[in-house]
């Protein structure tokens, strides 16, 4: 068989491998119906609330005499830790799996995924300055976030997604 043959072979059995997968995979990681987008809305909710908790246990931590350092410490990483759980949720499970591009699509489609996408991003901002600060107003900007893309998430189309993997 010369090499032109022998690539050319190649060439079909990767089209034929990785062409037939490419849309599913496109889509999701893990195929549809294993986890539930619910759930990661809920678990966003959870980590805003253990933040929120963390920076009153800081601040309060810190009023003391003598201070705690150790406690202080750990409410800190503690902060930290559900800041980056958030981060992961927002870009691993729905930027990365669940948010389709909208190339191509009718501008209404468009404008949906961009308003999707804007939402996740200021998430993303909002938890890395939870990180930085014990201000407060980023715990509640993060709760309306994540409100927000609850329902613009949560639209028509995703309804009946979900709708056709969990009957």
């Amino acid at each position: 068989m010369s090499r032109t043959h022998i690539a050319g072979f190649v060439a079909v059995v990767a089209l034929v491998l990785f062409g037939s997968v490419s849309s599913p995979l496109a889509h999701c990681e893990i195929p549809c119906g294993i986890y539930h987008d619910e759930t990661r809305i809920h678990l966003i909710k959870e980590h805003i609330e253990t933040i929120e908790k963390s920076m009153k246990q800081i601040m309060e931590l810190s009023k003391a005499t003598p201070v705690n350092y150790n406690q202080l410490i750990r409410w800190t990483t503690n902060k930290e830790d559900h800041a980056n759980k958030i981060q992961e949720i927002v870009t691993q499970y729905f930027m990365t799996q669940r948010l389709k591009p909208a190339e191509g699509a009718d501008k209404a489609t468009r404008d949906k995924y961009l308003t999707k996408l804007t939402l996740l991003h200021e998430m993303l901002v909002e938890a890395m300055k939870t990180k930085q600060t014990t201000d407060l107003k980023h715990v509640a900007k993060l709760k309306k976030l994540t409100s927000e893309f609850h329902e613009a998430y949560f639209g028509m189309t995703e309804k009946e997604h979900m709708k056709e993997h969990h009957e």
